[in-house]
């Protein structure tokens, strides 16, 4: 057992913290899940959040803007969505993924080569983004 000045720490230092309030970083507490279809036709067995919340960090370890406490932010929406999808055409279009050893544009047959960051901003000029 370590002794601070102020008081002794013990193996669980949190949960004699936290129990029995609310902080700023809690998480929500559950209160159910419900499974329904959105769009399409989905296989029932296959349905699942993982794919989502994979995106979601691959979203957030990417993009900096998507952190708690974080000075890189958009103070205008447009210049958000125009981040997010400058994310999404180099996720897709340019970054070769290890597991797929080509792009996914590549693997879903949109595309002959990847695209280089030059290419993407070509697009952008292109389109006056």
């Amino acid at each position: 057992m370590c002794y601070n000045a102020q008081r002794p720490h013990s193996a669980e230092p949190e949960r004699e913290i936290l129990r029995g309030r609310e902080h700023k970083y809690s998480p929500a507490e559950c209160t159910g899940v419900e499974i329904k279809t959105v769009a399409g036709n989905p296989d029932k067995e296959h349905i699942s959040t993982s794919y989502v919340e994979r995106q979601n960090l691959t979203m957030r370890m990417h993009m900096r803007r998507f952190t708690r406490l974080t000075n890189a932010f958009s103070k205008k929406i447009e210049n958000h969505c125009y981040a997010i999808a400058l994310h999404f055409v180099y996720y897709n279009f340019a970054k070769i993924h290890k597991t797929l050893r080509v792009t996914p544009a590549m693997q879903a047959g949109l595309m002959d080569k990847w695209m280089e960051i030059s290419d993407i901003f070509r697009l952008a000029d292109k389109y006056k983004i």
